[in-house]
């Protein structure tokens, strides 16, 4: 099984597919690196040799930020926004969408459930 940046890749797959596997690298990404190094896109993963592997590691490792290097950025990033009190940060501290959607309906997903609100009965 082929460990890159810390992931198995899925071995029945095509290398194209399986390198998206990879937090912070897409199918465009995927597609530059296997350009760069001369792979084809069709090559399952169980069939790449151990120095091509190794050759798609270094490539990840030099020129692209992946999994936890990644998400500590995006993590910062928002609360850099969250500090300085800025609308998006705002949107973010309450849970709200902060791209400009409504959400006098929708927005569940960033709301939560629903809560009723309203008075209860009287038994």
């Amino acid at each position: 099984m082929a460990r890159i940046a810390g992931v198995d890749l899925p071995r029945g797959k095509r290398i194209e597919f399986a390198l998206t596997y990879i937090f912070g690298i897409g199918l465009t990404s995927s597609k530059e690196i296997l350009d760069k190094l001369r792979i084809d896109y069709n090559t399952r993963v169980r069939d790449l040799a151990d120095s091509e592997v190794s050759k798609i590691a270094k490539e990840i490792q030099e020129n692209y930020k992946v999994e936890g290097d990644l998400r500590k950025e995006r993590t910062m990033n928002i609360k850099r926004l969250m500090d300085i009190g800025c609308y998006r940060g705002l949107r973010h501290r309450r849970g709200l969408p902060c791209r400009g959607q409504r959400t006098r309906t929708n927005a569940r997903t960033r709301k939560g459930p629903r809560r009723t609100v309203g008075a209860r009965r009287k038994k």
